[in-house]
């Protein structure tokens, strides 16, 4: 078991284009769960990597994290049987303090672009780049879960209003 200890950020302008070290797609989907303490999520990345992840929460930010290799078309069985789905292009960010990704989100939770940065502890100092524009840390409609049962692109206009200003920077 590893302990998931992040934090994270919406992004504002491209200046994050100049620390991208790669990039990887995702097609992700998250399974219909009995409880809302954990998520059960499927990842597919490109045609034949694939995991299962189960997260429990820890306390504060950190979160129990549970992953698995599995087959990539048992993964693409499972995504068939999710509601919840989404797809984003993941970049590794080269930065210090941390290892650092950002998400750009694709279809309906387009225009998104979500920075996150996993920490070995949860009070650990890390320098916050100037394009994270906004901590949307402990969010919960800002999940990769949330996103994927109600995208951003069907948030009505007062779930929007808050993060206008974040949001038009990014268009």
């Amino acid at each position: 078991m590893a302990l998931e200890i992040e934090r994270r950020f919406l992004v504002s302008g491209q200046q994050w284009r100049d620390v991208v070290a790669w990039q990887r797609d995702f097609a992700q989907g998250y399974l219909p769960n009995s409880s809302e303490a954990m998520t059960s999520r499927v990842r597919l990345a490109g045609p034949e990597e694939a995991w299962l992840t189960l997260k429990f929460p820890a306390g504060g930010i950190a979160r129990q994290e549970f992953e698995y290799p599995i087959p990539a078309a048992d993964a693409s069985a499972l995504l068939e049987c999710c509601e919840a789905k989404l797809i984003k292009r993941r970049y590794g960010l080269d930065l210090p303090g941390g290892d650092w990704v950002l998400d750009v989100f694709e279809g309906e939770n387009a225009p998104l672009v979500i920075a996150e940065v996993e920490l070995e502890q949860a009070d650990q100092a890390v320098a916050i780049p100037a394009w994270c524009s906004t901590e949307i840390t402990g969010l919960g409609a800002f999940s990769n879960a949330a996103l994927a049962s109600h995208p951003f692109g069907h948030w009505s206009e007062a779930e929007q209003a808050p993060w206008r200003k974040a949001l038009t920077e990014l268009l």
